[in-house]
């Protein structure tokens, strides 16, 4: 029975854990919220802040979890369906997430946070005319929504618009100088000075010695780490990449032996004899181009050279082909992983693996001659592409080894690149990636795979803009050369640089950092010795 004393008593508790929470202390203010539920258990408040500050700690399902249990209480808050869509698009559950910011218009319809969040809804749906108009609107309703000029900012970027999208970042971080996700994009998005006001600003603010969260810290790690490899302070600036790498890898699981399996597995299905038993049987449109390599390796480079040709629709990086290989099913209707079904295939479902993938990807661009697809980890079924999209194109990435982990260490990624937080992790990785490339160009036939090193497009972009339009079956177009004028939406890591002309200063980036790199070095070269023993 809850009496008026103790539902007083709750209600302190549920006060000092939200002042704990602005003061950054999400494991204080758990522990607080927790003590305010033993006498008030069903309380949706409490529910929700306590979800808010587990979401604090990274622990997304189990935030959900508490914000549907408010929500079984209390459906009519506006307040909790608008949390609620936050952590599900945090959790990339982009559909659900829209119903939830619905609902919270819907009770609410000048909610500028619910506003904000349906520009994120049509922002990852890529939507980016849709987003920016509720981004405005909620920007319109409540002006110093700091998090909307954030949100704006990201997709100015991806549509070109760098100058208007620094503006937007800027704006942000004048509204609210603590919002630390804000000053990694405005890295992102210039060129520090060493006077930078920015930079000490970042300098001041993780100086504190409390007032932080854990997630805060990684952000201005990053952000620092950036900053002080544009003024040319390369250990200051590793020393902030390896405290940010280390708290964005404590807050992530990632099994190294099931990741090295999965190379094994994959080789061990696509056997030269499978590829040629298995080759011509799949569906014959030509109109796919696979553009994959590790990630920074080029692969956004090489796709906007391609979408810079009139016949070519780059469609960025594509889930789809995932998606795709997920709906296979075994003779008896259960799910069979890859790549273990595919020495089962025949010919019918082998067809019907590249008739799906083309029919969804005809979707984003139904005229287009050709569509590119370049989801980097593709590199996983460039066996499979073959044998279901025979005439589909396939380019591979590929920059110096060194050069490419360190571009992937300093980047905090919005996509699961959970190998990329650790030296030692990445190389080993970065090498068994290698091992499984010189396995495609074994089995596939010659010519099937085009490689196409960063350098060398640095160094010769014409030369190798020809050499992959014609490897796509094209005649030249020269509008190839101009591809930093090209207009459209660019969702990479690299959205900032595609928009520049081609610029040296990326090629032997790591040698500054190269006395630090000793983890890095060390697994490429064991890797490197193992492979070279095993042939």
């Amino acid at each position: 029975m809850v009496t008026q004393g103790s539902r007083g008593f709750a209600a302190a508790w549920n006060n000092l854990g939200t002042t704990l929470r602005d003061l950054k202390r999400p494991e204080e203010a758990e522990r607080t919220y927790r003590t305010a539920l033993t006498d008030m258990p069903n309380d949706p408040e409490t529910l929700d802040n306590l979800a808010l500050a587990v979401k604090d700690l990274d622990r997304l399902d189990e935030a959900a979890e508490l914000l549907r249990r408010a929500l079984a209480i209390e459906s009519r808050s506006d307040k909790i369906h608008v949390h609620y869509a936050s952590v599900l698009i945090d959790q990339k559950k982009v559909d659900e997430a829209a119903v939830a910011a619905e609902r919270a218009l819907a009770l609410n319809p000048d909610s500028h946070d619910a506003l904000n969040l349906m520009g994120r809804v049509a922002f990852e749906r890529g939507a980016l005319g849709a987003a920016l108009a509720h981004y405005r609107r909620a920007l319109t309703l409540k002006p110093d929504l700091a998090d909307a000029c954030n949100n704006m900012g990201n997709a100015l970027k991806e549509l070109g618009h760098l100058a208007d999208a620094r503006a937007a970042f800027l704006k942000a971080i004048e509204l609210d100088p603590t919002l630390t996700g804000v000053y990694v994009n405005l890295a992102d998005s210039m060129t520090f000075i060493a006077e930078d006001p920015h930079l000490a600003a970042m300098q001041t603010l993780a100086a504190r010695p409390d007032g932080l969260s854990a997630t805060d810290r990684v952000h201005l790690d990053f952000a620092l780490a950036k900053a002080f490899a544009d003024i040319k302070d390369h250990g200051r600036s590793f020393e902030h990449l390896l405290r940010g790498n280390a708290g964005k890898r404590a807050t992530i699981e990632y099994d190294e032996a099931a990741a090295m399996a999965l190379f094994d597995r994959i080789e061990s299905a696509f056997t030269a004899e499978l590829i040629d038993a298995k080759s011509g049987l799949g569906d014959p449109s030509g109109v796919p181009i696979f553009v994959l390599g590790m990630p920074r390796s080029g692969t956004t480079l090489v796709e906007q050279i391609l979408a810079s040709h009139p016949r070519v629709h780059g469609a960025g990086e594509l889930k789809t082909l995932n998606e795709v290989v997920d709906t296979v099913r075994g003779f008896d209707g259960t799910v069979v992983p890859f790549p273990e079904f595919v020495p089962e295939l025949e010919a019918a479902p082998i067809r019907a693996i590249g008739a799906r993938y083309l029919a969804q990807i005809r979707e984003l661009a139904p005229e287009a001659f050709h569509i590119t697809d370049k989801m980097p980890s593709n590199y996983y079924f460039a066996g499979l592409i073959h044998l279901a999209l025979p005439n589909a194109r396939i380019i591979h990435t590929m920059r110096d080894p060194v050069d490419t982990c360190i571009s992937c260490f300093s980047k905090l990624f919005t996509a699961e690149q959970h190998h990329t937080y650790d030296l030692g992790e990445l190389g080993r990785y970065y090498a068994r990636y290698e091992r499984l490339m010189a396995h495609w160009r074994r089995v596939l036939p010659q010519g099937r795979m085009l490689d196409v090193r960063y350098e060398d497009v640095v160094e010769d972009v014409e030369g190798q803009a020809r050499r992959i339009i014609a490897h796509c079956g094209l005649d030249w177009d020269a509008g190839c050369l101009e591809f930093h004028r090209t207009q459209r939406p660019v969702r990479t890591a690299s959205a900032t640089q595609v928009r520049l002309p081609i610029y040296r200063g990326a090629v032997g980036r790591a040698r500054a950092y190269e006395p630090l790199l000793a983890p890095l070095l060390g697994a490429l070269r064991s890797q490197d010795a193992s492979t070279c023993s095993s042939r």
